[in-house]
């Protein structure tokens, strides 16, 4: 008979096991290269003993080129709950040192089982990647667990947060699961994405290519716009998902969190005053506007490396969680293209799915003309960001600073679409388009220098100011720049208790 002893001993053995992964010898290995452990990453995201393993002695199923006599408890994969500033969370994270973090038909059982769990309960899903992709030796197996892990990221996308962090080789299929979630982070230098790596592509279409170039962390949130955030490390990777976590309601059906605000509400800021230039063709900073009239003057911006035409993030207005969406004049004059059309759309339904109000900046002197933009797609493209500020039932408040031209006034939330509080500073400039262009088209080249000088300066008094859309009703109240803050706030109390649902349908069918 064995011993209670042996039996605690046989245990303790066992948990060893898990918990060691691939080795002394391979955690060492991932230390010497700059990168931390998987358990050592949960560590650092979830609150202090808040993590609960499940499925820890979970082993491969496979018998196949030896595997039968190579398992190790646990199969490559951590999984479990715990929480972040107090809230349950779910977490899954593939252990490198343990066959290359590669995804087996028993590890992928393991994070379908949280998928499941964090669904029901209604809470977020952290994916720290780390991985191979699908282990060769379980063949169709491996692409099974795949498949049913796809699925489930459909199925809980708008349902509850879903982020992942590639912090080491993603490659294949184990890219798209990342794909689908909500935000993606990458860490400098060590983590890559990619559906065919460098020496497929060497094979096939005889690219030179490195794996940097190819889908380091900055070529995908500078170039592809698939990523969302770059750290330098793990450590500072794991950090914003805490920070964007305090953003963001633990579900569909939740409000956001509110913290208590200790920056004075009616607080007005001078310096806003002229931060628009009179001069309407002299670029500035949106920025300056944002971090002047949030909470604490902390934006936490997403995609800031991609389409800085457009700028999208979130901050807190007395205490209350907002997405905003914001032209910046300080790039491309901040024009609407493709790229930027894409990068707010995608944020603007993020935000309407998990019941966060969207504050809107407005400088947009229209959509980028050329041939490169229509060939692309520009009216499609362009109108997904239309369709987004359209479907979202969200409070939507926005604030016309500068240029609100031609179509790009009305994608911009603006009252027409559906915009709950629509502001306008006194240099607000709401027309067709600018006034030389304007002159050119209803003159047609008939006047002298002069006279089109005078045209011109004529088009601007009645178009370049906010005044007209104001007597219509289009623009709520005009408001000195310094009160912005608080006529945000106000604006958010007004909008609290909003109740707006969209007629009743499957789903609509975004132009993608």
């Amino acid at each position: 008979m064995i011993s209670l002893e042996e039996k605690l001993n046989e245990f303790e053995r066992r948990n060893r096991a898990a918990e060691l992964g691939g080795g002394i010898e391979k955690i060492e290995k991932l230390h010497k290269a700059g990168r931390i452990t998987a358990r050592e990453r949960i560590n650092l995201l979830l609150d202090p003993n808040t993590f609960v393993e499940m499925d820890k002695l979970v082993t491969h199923r496979c018998h196949d080129f030896g595997m039968s006599k190579n398992k190790i408890p646990g199969d490559g994969i951590i999984t479990g709950y715990g929480k972040v500033d107090g809230r349950l969370t779910f977490v899954f994270a593939q252990d490198f040192t343990v066959f290359g973090g590669t995804m087996s038909r028993a590890n992928a059982e393991k994070v379908v089982k949280i998928m499941d769990m964090a669904m029901n309960m209604g809470a977020p899903l952290i994916g720290l990647n780390d991985s191979g992709g699908a282990r060769i030796q379980e063949g169709v197996e491996s692409l099974a667990g795949y498949a049913d892990i796809f699925y489930r990221n459909v199925q809980a996308s708008g349902v509850i947060p879903q982020i992942s962090a590639i912090l080491g080789p993603c490659a294949g299929g184990a890219v798209y699961s990342p794909a689908m979630t909500d935000f993606i982070f990458m860490v400098k230098e060590s983590s890559y994405m990619f559906v065919t790596g460098p020496e497929v592509i060497k094979t096939v279409t005889h690219e030179e290519v490195t794996m940097d170039e190819l889908g380091g962390a900055m070529t995908h949130n500078s170039r592809s716009g698939v990523a969302h955030f770059a750290a330098e490390n793990d450590e500072q990777l794991i950090m914003m998902i805490r920070e964007l976590l305090s953003f963001l309601p633990s579900n569909n059906m939740s409000d956001p969190p509110n913290r208590p605000c200790t920056d004075d509400i009616m607080r007005q800021d001078e310096s806003l005053q002229d931060i628009v230039p009179a001069d309407p063709n002299k670029p500035y900073d949106i920025k300056d506007i944002i971090t002047t009239v949030v909470d604490d003057h902390n934006f936490f911006e997403v995609m800031p490396h991609f389409a800085g035409n457009i700028i999208i993030g979130f901050a807190r207005l007395g205490g209350k969680p907002v997405g905003i969406v914001a032209n910046q004049p300080a790039y491309l004059a901040g024009v609407l293209d493709i790229s930027s059309s894409v990068k707010g759309a995608r944020f603007v339904r993020f935000c309407d799915a998990f019941n966060i109000p969207l504050i809107t900046f407005e400088d947009v002197p229209g959509f980028l003309p050329g041939t490169n933009q229509e060939y692309g797609g520009i009216i499609k493209h362009g109108a997904k960001l239309l369709y987004a500020f359209c479907e979202a039932t969200v409070p939507k408040i926005t604030v016309i600073t500068r240029k609100a031209y031609g179509g790009a006034y009305c994608v911009m939330s603006s009252k027409h679409i559906g915009g709950d509080v629509n502001y306008a500073y006194p240099t607000a400039e709401i027309a067709v388009m600018g006034p030389e262009g304007a002159v050119n088209i209803i003159h047609k080249g008939k006047l002298g220098e002069t006279e089109r000088a005078e045209a011109v300066d004529n088009y601007r008094k009645t178009f370049a100011n906010p005044y007209k859309a104001a007597e219509l009703g289009y623009v709520d109240e005009i408001i000195l720049p310094r009160q912005t803050r608080m006529k945000l706030i106000q604006a958010l109390d007004l909008t609290q208790n909003k109740s707006k649902q969209n007629p009743p349908k499957k789903h609509g069918n975004i132009p993608l």
